[in-house]
């Protein structure tokens, strides 16, 4: 019987690139595949002549030699003996995976597995001062991971000639196993899924093609970052196996506490002491902000707990950037350790206010014993 010509087969020209006889050989196996044309002798014996011409056209040694021989090169006893007769049956082990990926993984309930593994993303705890996390700053860190073998350039062989087509899984790194209508994927064992076999694997890597090591990082710490905040820095993680991307790396934030203030979102908090003299009479007091030292005034008459809030002293937000606020609440100190002409002048103002009129200068003792007098008032009632 007279074999139809290979390009014909495949609606191709003789001229066609690899990727013009992939895509060709993809459509008409797609239309003519067994699985979809159960029952039709026709399409079977249309998708086995349409692998034929694939798998002698794909292989460059092979289209060379049909090229200048024709049919014969391939035939049983044809007197060319450079290749082995192929099993045009669907069991041999063509690597659909490689052709086909996800269109006929949906068909087959597989998919193309990738060689090449991207490496494992890693996590950094950055502990900053709240100055240093409201600044931002340039810092450079350490760390020890997985990197790629330079030797081998992270092949894990010492060259080109060491490494081979896995022949177990034809290189696609999985062996697939037909159940019924299904076909099941698994690892192959043989290469452990790389789809290749280092016969002299390089010396520092051991064949890994990734090394582990310590590297150091120049991380950008923008103004404003607070406490669990993370940083990505794209393809600084974990080398990929088979030089595939390397994974990411987060930069999670810890802001040790601060002496002084609390940040809540974009403002700041303190307490400000000031002793009772400035409470009564007034003044002006100097408190710190994160800028430096400024001046505010105390009103007289100023109760301990009283919010004094400082416009714009907070903290620019990574986010919106706009700047918070400072807010610092007073805290009235009573004076200790006197001496006993503090003691006695503090005795004369007592006797002062006894005499002028205690409700009117201590409003909140009025008000908190008529809440005790009511209260036992109820109880008595």
């Amino acid at each position: 019987m007279i074999k139809k010509d290979y390009y014909q087969t495949l609606g191709i020209s003789k001229s066609a690139n690899d990727r013009e006889i992939k895509k060709a050989y993809k459509k008409l196996a797609m239309k003519y595949h067994p699985d979809r044309n159960q029952g039709d002798k026709n399409s079977e014996k249309k998708f086995k002549e349409i692998k034929e011409a694939y798998e002698v056209l794909i292989d460059p040694q092979k289209r060379t030699t049909y090229d200048q021989h024709g049919h014969s090169a391939f035939d049983q006893g044809g007197g060319y003996s450079n290749y082995s007769s192929f099993d045009p049956n669907f069991s041999n082990n063509t690597d659909f995976s490689d052709i086909f990926g996800d269109v006929f993984g949906d068909i087959f309930g597989t998919q193309k597995k990738k060689r090449a593994k991207k490496g494992a993303d890693l996590q950094y705890n950055l502990e900053l001062s709240l100055e240093e996390a409201v600044r931002g700053l340039n810092k450079t860190i350490s760390i020890t991971t997985f990197q790629t073998c330079s030797p081998c350039f992270g092949t894990g062989s010492q060259s080109k000639e060491h490494t081979h087509k896995c022949q177990t899984c034809n290189g696609s790194g999985q062996i697939h196993l037909r159940q019924g209508f299904f076909s099941v994927q698994q690892t192959c064992s043989t290469c452990q899924g790389a789809g290749e076999i280092i016969s002299n694997p390089c010396l520092y890597c051991k064949g890994t093609g990734r090394i582990k090591k310590e590297k150091k990082i120049l991380v950008k710490i923008p103004p404003g970052v607070d406490n669990q905040d993370k940083i990505k820095l794209k393809n600084e993680g974990e080398a990929g196996k088979n030089n595939a991307n390397a994974g990411d790396l987060y930069i999670k934030i810890f802001v040790k506490k601060h002496p002084f203030f609390q940040r809540k979102e974009n403002n700041l908090y303190c307490t400000i002491p000031i002793n009772i003299c400035i409470a009564t009479l007034g003044g002006e007091i100097q408190i710190p902000t994160l800028e430096g030292k400024i001046n505010i005034k105390i009103p007289p008459e100023t109760q301990s707990g009283k919010l004094f809030r400082i416009r714009h002293k907070g903290v620019t937000s990574i986010r919106t950037y706009q700047t918070g606020d400072l807010l610092c609440q007073i805290m009235v100190e009573t004076p200790i350790n006197l001496n006993q002409h503090q003691k006695k002048l503090f005795k004369e103002l007592q006797n002062s206010l006894n005499e002028n009129n205690t409700e009117k200068n201590n409003q909140k003792s009025k008000k908190f014993f008529e809440g005790v007098k009511k209260f036992f008032d109820d109880l008595t009632g």
